[in-house]
């Protein structure tokens, strides 16, 4: 089932109209829906889609040329001697009529052949740029799409028309790939799943969520048991190394020196291997809103990717268990208590995503222009405390806060009154606005005396 991806799509289609040379490099991932999404806009055009494999040099030009043979319906022994013949023979195709050349794992095939990006430049620079050819260059090697494509010292910078990084699916449109299950178990799948459209598809919907989360995680056959490791090594030269910072983080290590001291890798070398992890998109480091991300010395990192959130919360330290064959008895340790504080955790960054989307729309009482969180001393109590979703418009100064509770029950009371007195720790903002989202309505006694000063938005508001 092919669900969202309306911005990506949108993109494409526009580059595909122009009626000129376009080349757009989109890269994302693995799993993250790049190659279905690309399959869904050519399913109606004159494409011509490839997929380069992990092989020789010779093996991907053998099967390029078969499939050009077998698109235009060309004889089988249709060879080329090398990538410029076959860009040549290409741009001859697209002399005179629109074509849509997708390029799918393009860092394999210039893995194997060093000198590719190099040949693509030439046939665009002499031959492609004259005809009404849209090149879609799709990878999942991030870091190769980045400096080998797009990059200064890349061949074909400057080349492309247009880019798209192809991120995970938010809450709602993981939403729409389960179905019809309820907004809490849809929150509940998201929060331990993430938004892979991949990992979305396991979900058996026969099953209830325990069930599928047990049989997902915690048997050796499940599909996202060795998931996040296999990624790893996939991705990284020494995955061993980021195994131990996820782990650490998952487990509340959450500044630099804490991620150093409790993995043993030394502090200065720590950095560029958190950046790695952050534009995986794995890990993200957050600063207390208002703050300078870049000159910062508070910023913290967490696991932004849920489904590696779960598993080096949950998975990681009952991995021989598992293994063992005690799956069961491993997910016993998933207790309501413990799953409750994590989804807590993610319920706040749901929240964020839907503050964001409302900014977007322009639904909010302010004008924001960013959104984030907050945490630091209170210079009344002078005390630690924090605000959870703040929403902000930085030229007016005009902003909302406000509390995530997921909870089946809390103090209402006690809960409004905090949010309220917290309206003075954002000392250059006028806050106008204080909202509390909550899993289940608040009662009437609470929206009736604190209407005139909080909006009350509940889980289901989130999803409709």
């Amino acid at each position: 089932m092919f669900v969202g991806r309306e911005r990506e799509l949108s993109v494409l289609e526009k580059c595909y109209t122009k009626q000129t040379f376009q080349m757009v490099v989109m890269y994302g991932r693995r799993r993250v829906g790049k190659t279905t999404l690309l399959s869904f806009f050519a399913q109606d055009k004159p494409a011509l889609f490839y997929t380069a494999q992990e092989q020789s040099d010779n093996d991907n030009l053998k099967d390029f040329a078969r499939l050009i043979a077998e698109h235009y319906g060309l004889p089988h022994g249709l060879a080329f001697e090398s990538w410029d013949a076959a860009f040549d023979y290409l741009a001859d195709l697209a002399a005179d009529k629109p074509l849509l050349f997708i390029f799918d794992e393009f860092p394999y095939a210039a893995q194997a052949n060093p000198a590719l990006p190099s040949k693509l430049q030439i046939a665009i620079d002499h031959k492609f740029k004259d005809t009404n050819m849209c090149i879609v260059l799709c990878g999942s090697n991030q870091g190769f799409m980045e400096s080998n494509v797009l990059g200064k010292k890349s061949p074909l910078h400057g080349r492309r028309t247009a880019q798209i990084k192809v991120e995970p699916f938010g809450y709602r449109d993981a939403a729409r790939m389960l179905g019809n299950v309820s907004h809490d178990d849809a929150f509940r799948y998201y929060a331990c799943i993430g938004g892979i459209p991949y990992y979305l598809a396991q979900v058996d919907p026969s099953l209830s969520l325990n069930e599928n989360l047990r049989d997902l995680f915690f048997s050796p056959e499940g599909f996202l048991f060795g998931e996040p490791t296999m990624l790893l090594r996939q991705e990284l030269r020494e995955p061993a190394l980021y195994n131990s910072i996820l782990r650490a983080i998952a487990h509340g290590a959450n500044k630099q020196n804490e991620i150093a001291n409790a993995t043993g890798i030394e502090r200065g070398h720590l950095p560029r291997y958190l950046h790695v992890l952050m534009e995986l998109g794995i890990v993200e480091r957050i600063v207390p809103f208002g703050e300078n991300p870049h000159r910062s010395r508070k910023g913290i990192y967490r696991l932004r990717d849920a489904c590696y959130a779960f598993w080096y919360r949950f998975v990681s330290p009952v991995v021989a268990d598992i293994e063992s064959g005690a799956g069961d008895l491993a997910f016993r340790t998933v207790t309501p208590e413990t799953l409750g504080e994590y989804l807590g955790h993610r319920f706040e960054s749901v929240c964020l995503e839907w503050l964001l989307a409302e900014a977007l729309l322009g639904k909010l009482p302010v004008n924001a222009t960013t959104v984030g969180t907050w945490w630091g001393t209170d210079p009344k109590t002078k005390t630690q405390t924090d605000i959870d979703v703040i929403a902000a418009s930085r030229t007016s100064g005009h902003a909302l806060i406000g509390e995530c509770k997921y909870r089946n029950s809390f103090n209402e009371s006690d809960t409004v009154s905090t949010l309220l007195d917290k309206r003075h720790l954002l000392k250059d903002l006028e806050i106008d606005t204080c909202y509390l989202f909550t899993k289940n309505p608040v009662s009437i006694t609470t929206k009736e005396r604190d209407a005139d000063c909080t909006r009350f938005i509940t889980l289901s508001d989130l999803y409709e």
